[in-house]
């Protein structure tokens, strides 16, 4: 089973209402490594095209080629939980600045 560290950008099957087969899409671990080995499961972000449709929280993402995404993207805080064991690959990582930003969004939306 493989974990990643938070920040990582990760490849994982993503059912979609119009179709019975997963796709894979990007997706950001936001869960830190030692969360992910001991619950077998990681905490993620959704990261998507900014096409039609936009939230107000969506964050774009400054340095692509870090995070490894071949066009422009956000990160959209649609939040969710994966098994680790779906994860095909990682892809990239959130650069220092986009790290900066998303750690900023995140706490507004979850305040501690």
């Amino acid at each position: 089973m493989t974990s990643f560290d938070a920040w990582t950008v990760v490849v994982a099957p993503f059912p979609f209402v119009d179709s019975p087969q997963a796709k894979p899409r990007p997706c950001l671990v936001l869960s830190g490594r030692s969360f992910n080995d001991s619950h077998g499961h990681s905490l993620c972000a959704m990261i998507t095209r900014p096409l039609e449709t936009t939230w107000p929280t969506d964050l774009p993402i400054g340095d692509l080629a870090t995070a490894g995404l071949p066009a422009p993207s956000v990160i959209r805080w649609k939040l969710f939980t994966l098994p680790n064991a779906i994860f095909k690959r990682a892809i990239g990582s959130l650069g220092p600045p986009d790290r900066v930003a998303a750690q900023k969004v995140l706490g507004e939306i979850l305040p501690g």
